[in-house]
């Protein structure tokens, strides 16, 4: 880690940028009329969103050129992009809350909702176009990639809740798509609008691949490993809801006998009471799955960061590495 750049630096950064990224979304959306369709755009970006994929980009392009002012429009395009996919992930999940707020569809209808994500994958498009650049056909594959594999991701996210027979790599296949790709496109993107080689987008891209997978399965294992609150979840959420999470479906494959048993009664009974998780705990804890879902995370994160090692702008690059730390809760 780059000595002089502390925790504290990287957070106070990210405080300045985040400023930045929410009085430039504060602009967007302006027009009022009409009501049920811009009202809700600006209702969802006045969520506590923790603008992870803005910053990255941000970040990006300042690690191929040293600076970001040409790669602010593309980072509002890619937090635009992932917002339009919570409305409809929140209509798809009948989700009532978001952030502690109503969603939009209970806010406003389902109709309004839908309506909203559709106009605001356009508006993200507009602002990738409007980008300092001249690689905007780049730009828009990267958000078409993205959207794209988003889709797919969520589609497979719904197929694998009824596969009873889901493997280990069915969850990274969807995760990856899910979660990973836009953060890889996030990243992506800054380096373009930061006028990256080709060498250097795919360190992005990796970087941003092993960022996002790291951080899916330390989401699973902070689920059961969490005291009860302290994740604001109750401990053991994913096992109640019987979520097929890389926890789950590494046990099956390390037991056997009424271990395993339980571990399939979970997925075929979709959930479990909440006084038996402890149970599935000592099971994970005696199959090894929690030591080695620990190593996992750390190998993986530990391949993010090495995978941008040769971007020029050492500044930028280091911000990012100490970013990455902060994402996965590692210490400096």
């Amino acid at each position: 880690m780059h000595e002089a750049l502390t925790q504290e630096l990287v957070e106070n950064k990210y405080r300045l940028y985040l400023s930045r990224i929410n009085s430039a979304l504060g602009n967007c959306f302006v027009r009022e009329s009409p009501i049920t369709l811009y009202a809700p755009a600006r209702y969802i970006l006045e969520g506590k969103g923790k603008r992870i994929r803005p910053f990255l980009t941000l970040l990006a392009s300042e690690a191929v050129c040293g600076s970001s002012e040409h790669a602010l429009n593309v980072a509002l395009a890619v937090e635009i992009l992932h917002n339009f996919t919570l409305i409809h992930d929140d209509i798809m999940d009948q989700a009532e809350l978001r952030h502690g707020r109503p969603t939009v569809h209970r806010r406003w209808n389902t109709n309004a909702a839908i309506l909203t994500g559709d106009m605001m994958i356009a508006y993200a498009y507009e602002l990738a176009l409007e980008a300092q650049s001249e690689r905007h056909g780049e730009l828009v594959h990267i958000l078409n990639d993205a959207n794209i594999t988003i889709c797919e991701g969520q589609a497979l996210d719904i197929e694998l809740e009824e596969k009873n027979d889901a493997t280990i790599a069915d969850y990274l296949d969807m995760i990856a798509k899910k979660t990973g790709r836009l953060i890889s496109a996030a990243l992506e993107a800054g380096g373009v609008a930061g006028d990256a080689t080709d060498e250097q987008l795919r360190s992005l891209v990796l970087f941003g691949e092993k960022i996002g997978q790291a951080f899916q399965i330390q989401d699973d294992y902070l689920d059961i490993m969490a005291e009860d609150g302290k994740s604001g979840k109750m401990a053991g959420g994913d096992i109640i809801n019987g979520k097929k999470t890389y926890l789950l479906l590494r046990s099956l494959e390390l037991t056997s006998g009424k271990e395993r048993d339980l571990l399939n009664f979970i997925i075929s009974n979709k959930g479990i009471e909440a006084q038996r998780v402890p149970e599935v705990r000592a099971i994970y804890q005696q199959c090894g799955v929690l030591e080695e879902t620990a190593s996992l995370i750390n190998r993986t994160t530990e391949e993010a960061l090495s995978a941008i090692d040769g971007l020029p702008y050492a500044e930028g690059r280091e911000y990012l590495k100490g970013f990455a730390n902060i994402l996965m809760k590692r210490d400096f």
